[in-house]
């Protein structure tokens, strides 16, 4: 589909925005140049193309660096059709038709993993992919310790506590005096640049007629996408693909705590079983890399350059194999 603005790489440091424009909604891009293995960066679930920001700066010193708001997310529109991952794959070829580089390889956090994996998937001629921490909630065996009745009920209720936050309005005022400075406070004790959580929060946002805030995607597309999360299972998906995949998972935990310590005990019991079925996936298949990296899943804001620097390491392998 045509884009809206000229589809010509930005230069590293600077770089260039641009929509491109796929059955009417419009998808918000932004080109960070570069020249090499070219790459399309994708996001978590409620966040934007701005969490890849110092990534994406590392990365287009020796690679072709494109990112993406998904749809429903930062400046893309929502769509008038459910959200479904087969849209938001079809997104993902607009974008890359658009930018002239067909053959990129594919780069998720969280949401944005799973999306790569399906995006490989479904386009055998992708050279590969990449997926940061996107797991989903898996299946009730996979919870170490504990029984299939706890699982679901323990899925259920987040499930619940995530649909309630989307959506969620809030006043203009709360802007900077509870949400940024929550962020702020956040970013000091993960050692996150804390432009990085500005931009991205205020990207974001949405705005109701009646002059309130929300973090996007709005409701009723973000129900929809936390439905197509949790009936997901990447296991069958990697076990499928045959070009290389890279899939890097968060060392550590973060502790809820108070009201959360139920989640804290579902997510301990999920690593385990994630973690052993993880490793035998990757004993099997040689065309998967599994890495750990020492960070929380907010691993891309974390340690940006570490992350950039894995996928470095990735990407050098491809260019090795052909």
């Amino acid at each position: 589909m045509p884009s809206s603005a000229p589809a010509s790489p930005g230069s590293p440091g600077s770089p260039a925005e641009l929509t491109v424009e796929r059955d009417g909604v419009p998808l918000a891009v932004r080109d960070h140049g570069g020249a090499g293995t070219p790459l399309l960066l994708l996001h978590g679930a409620s966040r934007t193309l701005a969490d890849w920001s110092v990534a994406a700066a590392d990365l287009a010193t020796d690679h072709r660096v494109v990112s993406m708001d998904l749809r429903a997310h930062g400046r893309s529109g929502p769509g008038s059709t459910p959200w479904t991952f087969p849209a938001v794959l079809d997104d993902i070829e607009a974008v890359l038709d658009a930018c002239s580089i067909p053959e990129a390889v594919p780069v998720g956090h969280s949401l944005g993993g799973m999306a790569a994996a399906l995006y490989a998937d479904a386009h055998p001629h992708t050279p590969a992919a990449v997926n940061l921490d996107g797991v989903g909630h898996g299946r009730p065996e996979q919870y170490v310790g504990l029984d299939r009745d706890t699982v679901v009920q323990g899925l259920d209720r987040a499930h619940q506590f995530s649909a309630a936050a989307m959506g969620r309005t809030f006043p203009p005022e709360e802007l900077e005096t509870t949400v940024l400075a929550q962020q702020a406070a956040m970013a000091q004790a993960l050692g996150i640049a804390p432009e990085v959580l500005d931009e991205g929060i205020r990207r974001a946002l949405g705005e109701t007629p009646e002059g309130q805030l929300y973090p996007r995607p709005e409701r009723e597309r973000g129900l929809e996408m936390l439905d197509q999360m949790d009936a997901l299972d990447l296991f069958p998906v990697y076990r499928r693909l045959t070009g290389p995949v890279l899939i890097v998972r968060a060392g550590r935990l973060v502790a809820q705590g108070g009201p959360l310590a139920w989640f804290d005990e579902l997510m301990a019991a999920y690593v385990k079983g994630l973690d052993r079925d993880l490793g035998e996936l990757a004993a099997a298949h040689p065309h998967i890399t599994l890495e750990t990296l020492d960070a929380s899943h907010a691993m891309l804001l974390e340690r940006p350059n570490a992350v950039a620097e894995l996928i470095r390491s990735f990407t050098a392998g491809l260019r090795s194999r052909s």
